[in-house]
Parts: C-alpha cells; sequence; structure tokens
C-alpha cells in the first residue's frame, strides 16, 4: 500500500474516531464508575471490535450483511437492546455511584469493559456500511491480504488508541476526583444519551 494513500486512510479513521457518540459516552462512563482499567478495557475491546469489523469487511463478509436485511435489522436491534441496557443501567446506578464517589478509590465492580467496548461496536452493523464505502477507495483491485491486513490494523489501532487517550486524560486525579464527585449528572446524562441513541437505532 502506497504511503500518500495510508496516510490518507489515517486521515479518514482519526476524524471518524473523533466524531463523539455512544462508544465515547461509554468509555467515559466505564473510566468513571469502573476505573481506569475498565476504561482502557472498554478502548481496547472497542478497537478490537472495530479492526474485526474491518476485516469482515475486507474478506466480502460485510458485503453479505449490509445485502441481506434480516441480517442487518438483527445487528441493528440487538444494538440498539445494548444501548438501551447500558443507558437504562446507568440511570438505575445514580444512587450506588453517589455512595462510592465518597468512598477513594471505590468503584462500582459490575462494570465489565471488556464486554461493554467490543458489544458496543460489533453490534453497530452501520461500521459494515462505513468500511464497504471506506475501503472501496482504497483498496486495489486484487489487492492482497498483506495490504487488507494493514488497513484492517490501522483503524482498529486508531480507533483504541483514541479511547486510551480519552480514558488516560479523564482518569488523572482532580478531573477523575471531580467526575466522582458528580457523577450522578454524568451518569443521568450518559444514561439518558444512549437511550436516545438507541431510539434513534430503532427508528432509523
Amino acid at each position: 500500500m502506497e504511503l500518500h494513500l495510508w496516510l490518507s486512510l489515517v486521515v479518514i479513521c482519526i476524524l471518524g474516531a473523533l466524531s463523539p457518540g455512544p462508544s465515547l459516552a461509554l468509555v467515559i462512563k466505564n473510566t468513571l464508575n469502573g476505573g481506569a482499567g475498565q476504561g482502557y478495557a472498554t478502548a481496547i475491546s472497542h478497537g478490537l471490535g472495530v479492526a474485526l469489523y474491518a476485516a469482515i469487511t475486507a474478506t466480502g463478509i460485510g458485503l453479505l450483511i449490509v445485502q441481506s436485511p434480516i441480517l442487518f435489522a438483527a445487528i441493528k436491534y440487538a444494538g440498539a437492546a445494548f444501548l438501551l441496557y447500558l443507558g437504562i443501567k446507568a440511570l438505575m446506578s445514580k444512587q450506588k455511584n453517589m455512595q462510592f464517589a465518597h468512598k477513594e478509590g471505590a468503584f462500582d465492580p459490575s462494570i465489565n469493559g471488556w464486554r461493554d467496548g467490543f458489544l458496543i461496536a460489533f453490534l453497530n452493523p452501520k461500521l459494515a456500511i462505513f468500511f464497504l464505502a471506506l475501503f472501496s477507495q482504497f483498496v486495489e483491485p486484487g489487492a492482497g491480504w498483506q495490504q487488507k491486513g494493514i488497513m484492517t490494523a490501522t483503524v482498529g489501532l486508531i480507533d483504541m488508541l483514541w479511547y486510551v487517550v480519552i480514558t488516560y486524560t479523564i482518569s488523572r486525579g482532580p478531573i477523575l476526583e471531580k467526575l466522582k464527585a458528580n457523577s450522578h449528572i454524568v451518569d443521568k446524562v450518559t444514561g439518558s444519551f444512549l437511550i436516545l441513541l438507541a431510539a434513534r437505532v430503532v427508528l432509523n
């Protein structure tokens, strides 16, 4: 893969990662309620989920997902259900997180960053559409596994690194303590946002 094409891919992936959405809300929520470890787990597993979708698209299976209304709808509604679950869980955990906020170093043990990060990426079939459109601009006819592997790794690593940076930034000393002190507000906003996104997925 030529360097200028790879750099163009990097720029597009960075812009895509910077776009705010449910993944960002989830990383912030898991870092706040589960600690930096769960935040990093969410970031890494999300990157792996995105990379897996990129690999699926590169092998041609992504086209099958897009062209199969039943399969696309199944993944879409499963994703909406997961967003709804996360949103309701955030709203219901308000009182518990207020208690954690008053205990230094105390975090919610029910947070599972590895599961949450991967599923919120993998249960988003629109990634298949995105990668089909993206890869069609960069994958040359007859491209081998090396080029597809480079593209898949680039997509996953950029996504992962962005959310690792987010986790690192908000988990530093006073920032995390301020967020924990206002965890009831963060949970209310995050939970409402995730529920609205779930409704949007279903209605679109």
